[in-house]
């Protein structure tokens, strides 16, 4: 078998200098799934190598024999998961952690592209599959993390698991709206930030994307959950418009591939470019984007995560 073509379908986030975050969020691990889609959807698992024992946890108990043999049925993602559907009736989840990619590319015979895929390997790559797809013929799937902060698990469909069973709505999806926060801030003393990153009341957000829609709205981030939850009642329209701020977010950075904050790529070696569109994340010391104001966007540590604001439009 020899190697074609290799493409990234993974993340290697590092934010700018002033942040020290470093996890991809939901924009990225969408871009992740649909880069990997087209190569994994319908393939079958002919040959599973793990090349250490363990990621951030150890592998699932015989892992490689019960991937062997089943075909990917579906290809998905849950919050910051990615979710492959075996016929086997397991489901693989797999997260990306703070260094974590994806891998693919298809083999041919040629010699010069063996060569090719030879150079690109690395002792980072933990996780090996060689896969046959009805249309893309045989394809190799590589799991690389230099930092291992990724992990992976197989579990029955349908069974409760203690990844994905706390999580909230998708924010993308209807389950998410104004009546909705509404409820899950009710009587919470913590900050709205806070609340927006706690994947109970919501599932998949993180700083970048929270930043980013509470500035748009002109919500501070210290604000009470409950105060947010208090006014819903008399005026419903703020926390109805951070739900549709939060939805549109997410919706410009996936069109944009993500947001590359150190070499991010999808499925076809496009970089993302939503950074480009940052407000406040990352934007410390910088003039506010909104016309008029002439304040500096702050940062400040809450909950041990930067937080860009602007001090004078978020209250």
């Amino acid at each position: 078998m020899i190697w074609l073509q290799w493409i990234d379908a993974g993340t290697h986030l590092r934010p700018p200098t002033k942040v020290k975050e470093k996890m991809p969020e939901l924009p990225e691990v969408e871009t992740v799934k649909r880069g990997l889609e087209p190569f994994l959807a319908g393939a079958t698992i002919e040959k599973v190598i793990l090349n250490r024992p363990d990621l951030r946890f150890p592998f699932p108990d015989n892992m490689a024999d019960r991937l062997i043999g089943q075909t990917i049925i579906h290809v998905g993602r849950r919050a910051k998961y990615l979710v492959l559907g075996l016929s086997s009736h397991e489901v693989l989840l797999a997260h990306l952690g703070m260094s974590g990619s994806f891998k693919v590319g298809k083999y041919v015979p040629d010699a010069a592209a063996r060569v090719h895929k030879q150079q690109l390997s690395t002792k980072h790559d933990h996780v090996v599959m060689q896969l046959t797809h009805p249309t893309q013929g045989v394809v190799e799937l590589v799991y690389n993390d230099p930092r291992r902060f990724g992990y992976m698990d197989l579990i029955a469909q349908g069974a409760r698991n203690k990844h994905l069973d706390h999580l909230g709505p998708e924010p993308l999806s209807n389950q998410f709206n104004a009546d909705h926060l509404a409820q899950r801030f009710a009587n919470k003393k913590s900050p709205v930030k806070t609340g927006l990153l706690d994947q109970r009341n919501v599932a998949g957000l993180g700083n970048i994307y929270v930043c980013e829609a509470l500035y748009e709205m002109g919500i501070d981030p210290f604000k009470p959950m409950a105060q947010l939850a208090s006014d819903y009642g008399r005026d419903p329209a703020q926390l109805e418009g951070l739900t549709q701020a939060i939805k549109r977010t997410l919706q410009i950075a996936i069109a944009a591939g993500g947001s590359t904050l150190k070499d991010f790529k999808n499925a076809q070696g496009d970089l993302g470019y939503f950074q480009h569109q940052f407000k406040v994340y990352g934007r410390e010391g910088e003039l506010c984007a909104n016309e008029g104001c002439d304040t500096s966007i702050e940062r400040r540590v809450q909950s041990g995560r930067s937080t860009f604001m602007c001090p004078t439009c978020q209250t």
